[in-house]
């Protein structure tokens, strides 16, 4: 599970077996059509799992996130994780 840096300062998070050439692909826009749009991407954070299904599942929960709390898991701020959790639930309540 990966997490890029587009040129525009948007997150872009996704899973491959080979890291490195997946990063290529992105920069070479053979990725995604997001980050074919969005090129340059630089790689910010990257997570390694033994198994396919868990690695997706982490995609899965990261790209719900919002654009702080991906900065937060990127920066190593892992504290501020359940508090920008909180945020994001007192938002959507009053809402």
């Amino acid at each position: 599970m990966y997490i890029l840096k587009c040129s525009d300062g948007s997150y872009y998070t996704g899973s491959t077996r080979e890291l490195e050439k997946r990063v290529m692909e992105h920069n070479m826009g053979l990725g995604a059509n997001y980050t074919r749009k969005h090129r340059p991407v630089e790689l910010v954070y990257f997570e390694e799992f033994q198994r396919v299904d868990d690695a997706y599942a982490r995609e899965k929960q990261i790209q719900g996130w919002s654009h702080s709390k991906k900065e937060a898991l990127i920066q190593g701020q892992f504290g501020k994780l359940t508090d920008l959790s909180k945020s994001s639930a007192n938002k959507r309540e009053s809402a």
